[in-house]
């Protein structure tokens, strides 16, 4: 798969390259669990663990899944950056929303393992930003 990229010059000499990704997680059997408080909580905590420069450019999501815009360099396999985000986020769910645990008592995961991740080379920043706006985000 090819993803975005951003060639930017600080220098004559060095060329650095910045991956954009849209990613979409789903919630394990598309249970709609999240609501405003918990999407909230969500976006915060991926923008403060995530380092720098895979930070989300843009985070929403609805009921059953979340809508990320990221950022990341070349040498982290989108993989694992999909991985590190899924973790975090699913520990950090888990702890601090006890009140969701009833509706993963069987499966004891939050999110489905599989998940999107869309190029953004083709399509302008700005119209991904708004799209990602634009969710149905539970009041």
């Amino acid at each position: 798969m090819v993803y975005g990229w951003v060639l930017e010059r600080p220098h004559w000499q060095t060329l650095v390259f910045t991956l954009y990704a849209q990613l979409v997680f789903v919630t394990k059997f598309r249970h709609k669990v999240f609501g405003d408080r918990h999407l909230a909580r969500l976006e915060q905590s991926c923008g403060r663990r995530a380092p720098t420069s895979r930070r989300p450019v843009e985070f929403n999501g609805e009921g059953e899944h979340v809508h990320l815009l990221v950022n990341f360099p070349p040498k982290v396999a989108l993989s694992k950056l999909v991985n590190t985000l899924k973790g975090m986020s699913s520990r950090r769910i888990r702890h601090e929303f006890p009140d969701l645990v009833r509706h993963y008592d069987r499966a004891n995961k939050r999110w489905s393992a599989s998940y999107f991740a869309g190029s953004v080379g083709g399509a302008p920043l700005t119209v991904l930003r708004q799209y990602i706006e634009q969710q149905n985000r539970p009041g």
